[in-house]
């Protein structure tokens, strides 16, 4: 995922540990056995420089994993850079993994081992019983991955405290997320500065590859069965470490060390793509000084509405992230239905918000959108490919629906393509057939195409989920998604192109 932060702050602050790792002021300490499928791979360092309520910087170093922790070994002077650093430790401690891992792991590793036995003897009832062993050891390992991301709760920029289950069920479909989901550098980081009130300004994530040899204290919970089971299929390679000679052992390098952009990792995708996103309120998909592409999620009001009750948006979430450095009131660029999801463009500077509201105008910005439609637009006659011209307006007795007219309406013209007819599987259960549509509008009207599915001067078949123009179920959206936007960066003058795959 695409750093939430600007990184040049925090990236001195991770020179500077490294500097001090190398020379021994400060340690990576051994407090649980690590698996032995990371043994030897090291760990990332993060670090994060926030803000407290009195404008003053507060700093913020950890490490990923639960199997280490930094502790600074100098005795804290006047002129110690890290006598001044917040060393942040674990969400959840290993110790805390390995005893919701414990009921099931001795029959899960009793049964690994039979299906082991009975797959060296492939007989036919071997076989079967193995299948039956597989299924069964796959509910206990879930059973056990359960316990574990139930101890999982983070804090949030809203001042919510959020388990993972709710986040997963927010941003990763409901589904169990990767073992290690919360013990990256971000979340511990984020999670850290929003319990003490503490508003990040830069975060910076980097790999250090420390010694193989540790001093075991504890067992490590990425020994367990559970664990081990579900993480087979996702291991990482095992990457070579450099040799060390005999002349350089025990011996610390004193260089000083550069950290360039290219030794930066951004948050990982697999774990922090879930939790990030809820833990600062946006999805962010591109972030410089002049302006933000974010993901909006459907529910979410694009801009402030009527009411205490529709101050949360977009734009009230981008201004609290971002604080003093949004220079304007109302930074969004366009609008976004709130049932709609998808890209959104939004302005840090007044001159970025005023040259990209003009190629909005100007219609030098190209969109795509993604909709299925609750029918087969072939068998209704629909081409696979066309363009319509529809004229609408605001239904003032009923407001906000737009309804045809062609004297006195507004000209709306959309661009389609029939991408295909696929099953669809509905919330209650059911299932039926429906079509997903690539719609490139060329005009920029309200409800533009939700009017163009839904009315019969259009195709007469509104998107499923529509609320207004159509019919939604318990449980239902509206499958509608901004995929893609192209338009001329502001401050530089390049082709920008975002492209973000809908949920659904």
């Amino acid at each position: 995922m695409f750093p939430p932060f600007p990184q040049e702050k925090a990236a001195k602050i991770l020179e500077e540990l490294i500097l001090s790792l190398q020379n021994g002021e400060v340690e990576l300490v051994q407090i649980a056995r690590p698996s032995q499928e990371r043994k030897n791979h090291g760990v990332m360092l993060g670090a994060l420089v926030c803000k407290d309520k009195n404008g003053n910087e507060v700093k913020l170093v950890t490490n990923s994993g639960n199997a280490k922790k930094i502790e600074n070994r100098k005795r804290k002077t006047e002129n110690d850079f890290f006598g001044e650093i917040v060393f942040v430790g674990t969400i959840v401690s290993a110790e805390e993994i390995e005893n919701a891992l414990a009921e099931n792991d001795k029959e899960i590793h009793e049964i690994t081992k039979e299906i082991q036995k009975l797959k060296e003897n492939p007989t036919e009832g071997n076989t079967a019983h193995c299948s039956l062993l597989t299924a069964h050891l796959k509910q206990l390992c879930s059973a056990s991955l359960s316990k574990v991301h139930a101890l999982y709760k983070f804090h949030c920029i809203d001042g919510n405290v959020r388990t993972l289950k709710e986040i997963c069920a927010m941003y990763n479909g409901g589904k169990l997320p990767p073992t290690g989901t919360g013990d990256c550098c971000a979340p511990k980081l984020l999670d850290y500065a929003f319990a003490h009130d503490l508003m990040p300004i830069s975060l910076a994530e980097t790999n250090y590859n420390c010694s193989a040899a540790e001093d075991y204290r504890v067992r490590d919970c990425s020994g367990c069965e559970a664990v081990r089971v579900a993480n087979e299929a996702t291991a990482e390679p095992k990457k070579a470490r450099p040799e060390e000679s005999e002349a350089n052992e025990g011996k610390r390098p004193i260089a000083p060390c550069t950290l360039h952009t290219a030794n930066l990792i951004p948050p990982c995708d697999e774990r922090c793509g879930i939790l990030l996103p809820a833990m600062l309120g946006l999805r962010i998909l591109w972030r410089d000084e002049s302006i933000c592409v974010v993901n909006k999620q459907s529910g979410l009001l694009s801009v402030p509405g009527r009411g205490e009750d529709k101050q949360d948006c977009i734009e009230s979430r981008f201004r609290r992230l971002f604080g003093d450095k949004v220079e304007i009131k109302q930074p969004a660029v366009h609008r976004l239905d709130m049932e709609t999801s998808g890209i959104m463009i939004l302005a840090f500077t007044k001159e970025a918000h005023r040259e990209l509201n003009r190629q909005f105008e100007a219609k030098e910005v190209q969109k795509e959108y993604v909709a299925l439609l609750d029918g087969v637009l072939p068998k209704m006659g629909i081409a696979p490919h066309g363009t319509m011209e529809l004229f609408f307006r605001l239904d003032v007795d009923n407001r906000p629906h737009q309804i045809w007219d062609a004297e006195n309406g507004k000209l709306a013209v959309t661009e389609w393509q029939i991408l295909g007819v696929e099953r669809y599987h509905a919330p209650d259960g059911t299932t039926r057939n429906v079509t997903r549509v690539l719609f490139m509008p060329h005009t920029g009207r309200t409800h533009q195409l939700r009017l163009a599915s839904s009315d019969s001067h259009g195709f007469g078949c509104p998107i499923i989920g529509d609320t207004l123009y159509g019919h939604c179920d318990e449980g239902e959206r509206l499958m509608l998604h901004a995929k893609k936007i192209s338009f001329t960066h502001p401050l530089t003058g390049k082709q920008m192109i975002f492209e973000c795959e809908p949920e659904f």
